[in-house]
C-alpha cells in the first residue's frame, strides 16, 4: 500500500505530464483535447493543494 508520500509524488508527476499535454495541445489548437485535460489538470491541482504543495514554482499553465 503506498504512502501520503508516494501518492503525493504520482500526482507531483501526473500534474507535470497534463501540464505538457496541455501546452502541447494550446499550440496546436486541439481545443477539445485541451478542455478535456484542464478537467484533469484541475482535479490534480486540488489534490495537491490539499496535500499542502505549493505550486508556485510547479504550475506552468497557471489556470
Amino acid at each position: 500500500m503506498p504512502n501520503g508520500l508516494e501518492i503525493t509524488k504520482a500526482a507531483i508527476d501526473d500534474f507535470a505530464e497534463v501540464q505538457d499535454y496541455m501546452l502541447e495541445a494550446k499550440a496546436e489548437g486541439a481545443t477539445r483535447t485541451y478542455a478535456k485535460l484542464k478537467r484533469k489538470y484541475l482535479s490534480l491541482k486540488a489534490l495537491l493543494n490539499v496535500a499542502g504543495v505549493n505550486l508556485t514554482d510547479l504550475d506552468r499553465v497557471k489556470e
